[in-house]
C-alpha cells in the first residue's frame, strides 16, 4: 500500500451532498467521503481511502489476535453443502448463498466457517499435545439477509474476523475466552469505538454462553438492557430480570365468571378488579410446524428468543386463527385449562397462585386458576422480555434500555460441532475426546461505520490516529504558483520520509473547497502552504479537532507534525 498519495490521482470524488438513501451519520459520511461505493443492497465496494482504513483495522486485529496465541489462516469461502449438513446447519440457516457448480454438486458460500476449520483440525489435530490452538482468518463472508440497511451495518458481503478455539476440556476454553474478551476490548478500545460487552443468546452459532460487544448509540439496531449500580449488562434477547413477587394467598378454588366482551388483559382486569399480576396470558405460535400454547403472567411478555430456545426450535412464529382454533382455544377468552394434545409452555411468572385465566368460552374467565392442578404445563422456564424499570437479576436496581450496535461476539461452542463432525483428540491414556470449541467474531466493516459514528462531527469524519489511512492532509493554496508548488512539493518528499502517511491536496480547487474535504475526509493534522503563509516564513498546522491553527515556521514544519502526532508511524506491515 503506499505510504502517501496526491488527491489529482485519487480514485473518489467526494460529494458535496449524501444520496437521499442514506439515514444515519456514518452511512452518509461513508458515501460523502467516498470511502465505500454502493453497487447493490447490501453490496459495497471500498475506494482507496476506505480501503486503507481496512487495511489499519486489519492489523490493530491481527496484533491483538497474535498477541494472544492466534495463528492466521485462509479458509475457502466456496464450501460443499455436504459439510454443512454433516453439522445440521445446513437447513436451518436461512441465510445461505446456495450455488451449483457444472457438475451440479452444491456449495455454499460461506457466512461463517465452523464446519471448514472444523473439517481441518480433525484431519491434522490427534493429541492432547497440539492443543490449544487459536486459527483465525479475515475474509470476505456471504449473508442473503432479506432486508440489508444501515450502510455497512447489515450487508450481504462483508469482511469479518473470526477465530476458532480448540481447548481439551472446557477450563481451557474458559482461559481462551478470557483471552479473547480482553483481545477485544483492546480492538475496540484502540479503534477508538467504546463498547459494553453483554450477555447474549447464541443464535444460529450454538453453543452455551457468549457475549456481545455493543456501541451505545440510538442508531443501533439491538437493545441492551443495563444495570448502573452493579454493572450487569445483558442483550435484550437475553436478559433476565426480578419478576415482581404476588401475593395471592393459598390456592382457592376455581371459579367460571362471566366477563362479557374482555378480550384483552387489561379488560377483563378492570372488570374483575384485579391487577394485570393477577391474570395469566395466552399467546399463540407455531414452532417448526407444530401449534404452541404460551402462557405468562398478564403483567409481562413474551420474549419470543427465549421461547424459540426453550423449544430448540429452528422456526418460530405467530399462529393464525385457525390454528387457535384448531387448539381448541378461543381467542380473546383463552387459557390451557381443558387444552390438549398441544405443546404448552409456561412462563415461570405463571406459577402464581390464583390467576384470572380464560374459559375458552366466548365472554368467560375462571377466577383463581393454578398451574399443576387446573392445567398442565410441558415446559415451565423463564420466557418472559425485560424492559426498562424492571428489577436487575442481581441487585434488585431497575434496569435501563440502551440502543447499541453489535461490534464484536464471542461464544462458547463447546463440542456442538465437534461431536457432530467427528472433531476429537487423544488423551495421555489414549481415550478419545470431543475437542471443546469457542468462536469468536468481528465484523471489519461494520467496525469501520462504527469508527465514524463514534467520531464525527458536523464538518466531518474524525479519524482516530491509530486507524486513520493519513497521518497528515497537506493542503497547497494557489498551487499553480511556482513558490507555493515547490514549497508544497518539498513538504511532500520530507514528510514521507519521516515516516508520516501524506495525503497531499495538489489540485486546481479553492480554498473553501479543499478546507471542506479536509474537513470531511478527516485525517488527524492539516498542514497548509499557501502565498500568504510563505510570506509570513511559515505553515499552518491545525489538529482536525480544533478551531484555531498553529503557525509553524518552514523550517520547523515536519518536525512539529511529527512532535504533533507522538512520533512518525512506521512504514511497514500495516502499509503492505
Amino acid at each position: 500500500m503506499q505510504s502517501s498519495m496526491r488527491m489529482s490521482k485519487l480514485l473518489g470524488r467526494t460529494l458535496r451532498q449524501a444520496p437521499a438513501e442514506a439515514e444515519t451519520d456514518n452511512h452518509k459520511l461513508l458515501l460523502r467521503a467516498r470511502i465505500v461505493a454502493q453497487l447493490a443492497a447490501g453490496v459495497y465496494s471500498y475506494l482507496p481511502i476506505g480501503w486503507r482504513v481496512v487495511q489499519r483495522i486489519e492489523q490493530v486485529i491481527r496484533e491483538e489476535m497474535d498477541r494472544e496465541g492466534g495463528q492466521e489462516v485462509n479458509l475457502a469461502a466456496l464450501q460443499p453443502a455436504e459439510l454443512w449438513q454433516e453439522s445440521g446447519r445446513y437447513e436451518s440457516v436461512d441465510v445461505l448463498f446456495k450455488v451449483y457448480d457444472r457438475r451440479e454438486r452444491e456449495h455454499v458460500l460461506g457466512p461463517t466457517h465452523e464446519e471448514v476449520i472444523c473439517d481441518i483440525v480433525r484431519h491434522d489435530v490427534q493429541s492432547y499435545r497440539s492443543l490449544p490452538i487459536l486459527p483465525y482468518q479475515i475474509q470476505t463472508k456471504f449473508r442473503d439477509e432479506a432486508r440489508p440497511r444501515g450502510g455497512l451495518m447489515r450487508v450481504r458481503e462483508f469482511i469479518m474476523k473470526d477465530l476458532y478455539s480448540f481447548d481439551a476440556d472446557w477450563e481451557g476454553l474458559d482461559e481462551s475466552y478470557q483471552k479473547m474478551v480482553g483481545a477485544y476490548t483492546r480492538v475496540f478500545d484502540r479503534c477508538g469505538v467504546p463498547t459494553v460487552a453483554v450477555e447474549a443468546d447464541s443464535g444460529a452459532i450454538g453453543g452455551k454462553d457468549s457475549q456481545e460487544f455493543l456501541f451505545l448509540t440510538e442508531i443501533g439496531e439491538d437493545d441492551a438492557l443495563l444495570c448502573l449500580k452493579c454493572n450487569y449488562a445483558a442483550n435484550a434477547e437475553k436478559a433476565e430480570f426480578r419478576k415482581p413477587v404476588v401475593d395471592a394467598g393459598e390456592p382457592r378454588g376455581l371459579e367460571k365468571v362471566h366477563t362479557p366482551g374482555t378480550k384483552t388483559i387489561d379488560a377483563v382486569a378492570g372488570l374483575l378488579g384485579v391487577p394485570t399480576a393477577h391474570t395469566l396470558k395466552a399467546v399463540f405460535y407455531v414452532a417448526d410446524g407444530k401449534p404452541v400454547f404460551v402462557a405468562i403472567r398478564g403483567d409481562l411478555e413474551v420474549n419470543e428468543v427465549k421461547l424459540k430456545n426453550a423449544l430448540h426450535a429452528t422456526d418460530l412464529a405467530m399462529a393464525d386463527d385457525a390454528t387457535v382454533a384448531r387448539m381448541g382455544a378461543v381467542a380473546g377468552f383463552a387459557s390451557p385449562i381443558g387444552i390438549s394434545r398441544v405443546t404448552v409452555v409456561a412462563d415461570d411468572s405463571a406459577q402464581t397462585a390464583n390467576l384470572v385465566a380464560g374459559a375458552n368460552e366466548t365472554d368467560y374467565h375462571y377466577r383463581d386458576a393454578n398451574l399443576g392442578r387446573d392445567w398442565r404445563a410441558d415446559i415451565v422456564t423463564d420466557i418472559a422480555l425485560a424492559r426498562a424499570g424492571d428489577a436487575c437479576p442481581r441487585c434488585g436496581a431497575a434496569l435501563e434500555v440502551r440502543r447499541g450496535i453489535e461490534m464484536g461476539h464471542v461464544f462458547k461452542l463447546g463440542t456442538v460441532y465437534t461431536e457432530k463432525m467427528g472433531v476429537t483428540y487423544l488423551d495421555d491414556e489414549g481415550k478419545s475426546h470431543p475437542i471443546v470449541m469457542g468462536c469468536y467474531g468481528i465484523g471489519v466493516g461494520r467496525l469501520l461505520a462504527a469508527v465514524v459514528e463514534a467520531n464525527h462531527d458536523e464538518r466531518g469524519i474524525i479519524w482516530p490516529r491509530e486507524v486513520a489511512p493519513f497521518d497528515v492532509h497537506l493542503v497547497a493554496l494557489n498551487a499553480d504558483r511556482p513558490e507555493v508548488r515547490d514549497a508544497a512539493e518539498s513538504f511532500f518528499a520530507d514528510l514521507q520520509a519521516a515516516g508520516l502517511r501524506v495525503l497531499y491536496d495538489d489540485r486546481e480547487e479553492t480554498a473553501g473547497v479543499k478546507f471542506n474535504d479536509a474537513d470531511l475526509l478527516g485525517m488527524p493534522w492539516r498542514l497548509t502552504v499557501s502565498p500568504r503563509t510563505l510570506e509570513r516564513g511559515a505553515v499552518e498546522l491545525k489538529r482536525r479537532t480544533d478551531k484555531e491553527f498553529e503557525s509553524v515556521p518552514i523550517g520547523e514544519a515536519v518536525a512539529r507534525a511529527i512532535q504533533a502526532l507522538g512520533g512518525a508511524t512506521p512504514i511497514g506491515s500495516s502499509d503492505t
